[in-house]
């Protein structure tokens, strides 16, 4: 049996043995007069502070390490999804959907996605779909074709009632002319603002015009009066419809000179501003209204 330490309660001397002495050799008290010592337990005591503190450390580091290798083995994986759901959106402003092979389709529509600057220069011939590749002052825009004709992608991001919301708006090849649209959201409310990602909203915007003189004049309203360029609102959503608004508004805006230069029949008064007639003598009236017409169209 190991040596135990026992200590006179009277004196304090401490004896170390299997038992306590008979008599303790300073004071004389007898052997009832020692009690044994407890022995401390070696390591942390598991119910004090310090453990739980260095146990909760200890525990959100083999945590994070988890997370941060798990993260790190999954990102590729999240990368190709977010990629594919971004050339899904764009193939759906093209009015592609449903595809089983978005991305070779996307492959075999999208011919470029280049990178241009507000005045029309082409700023890059290729990386505009990587957003990291897009400065400040500059913008992407993809180049696709559908059916042999040539269809112009414009990306947009702005802010609904609740969150976040973006789009992308395909022109045709006369560079004004809706195409198709995709709005999508972050957390707008359901069945109100919510509904600009839905078929309904969006089916309205084809054919429409967005840019007159020499501006946006895409816009949504209660009330169409003009539906060259107005598209109805959304019931109940007012501030998402003035999100929306403000998104074609100031991302389509920059657009424009690049436009310009590479429409192919766009009639003067919807892309940049009219020329003035000048008056003719002795012009005859239906020759006269003709003209105006031809202007005005």
């Amino acid at each position: 049996m190991a040596a135990k330490k026992y200590v006179c309660k009277v004196c304090g001397y401490v004896h170390e043995g299997k038992e306590a002495p008979g008599v303790c050799p300073l004071c004389k008290a007898a052997a009832s007069e020692f009690e044994a010592v407890k022995e401390a337990k070696k390591g942390l005591d598991t119910n004090s502070d310090v453990y739980a503190i260095i146990y909760s450390v200890v525990m959100v580091v083999i945590v994070a390490f988890l997370l941060a290798g798990v993260s790190s083995v999954l990102k590729p994986t999240q990368d190709a999804n977010i990629e594919l759901d971004k050339k899904k959106q764009i193939l759906s402003s093209l009015n592609i959907k449903g595809q089983d092979d978005a991305a070779t389709v996307y492959a075999n529509v999208v011919k470029a996605d280049i990178i241009v600057d507000a005045e029309g220069n082409v700023k890059a011939e290729q990386g505009g779909f990587d957003d990291k590749n897009v400065k400040d002052g500059e913008y992407a825009l993809y180049i696709a074709e559908v059916d042999g004709a040539r269809k112009y992608i414009l990306p947009m991001t702005g802010n609904g009632l609740w969150g976040g919301i973006w789009g992308y708006l395909a022109l045709n090849d006369d560079c004004n002319t809706i195409y198709g649209v995709y709005f999508s959201h972050a957390s707008e409310t359901p069945g109100l603002g919510a509904e600009i990602a839905g078929d309904k909203f969006q089916s309205k915007f084809p054919g429409r015009k967005v840019y007159r003189d020499g501006d946006v004049a895409l816009t949504i309203v209660k009330g169409v009066k003009d539906e060259t360029v107005e598209v109805n609102a959304i019931s109940g959503a007012t501030i998402t419809c003035n999100g929306v608004n403000d998104m074609l508004k100031h991302k389509l805006n920059p657009y424009y000179n690049y436009l310009k230069k590479q429409a192919t029949a766009i009639p003067a008064t919807e892309l940049v501003p009219a020329e003035p007639v000048a008056e003719e003598e002795n012009v005859e009236p239906a020759a006269a209204d003709a003209a105006q017409e031809n202007v005005e169209e």
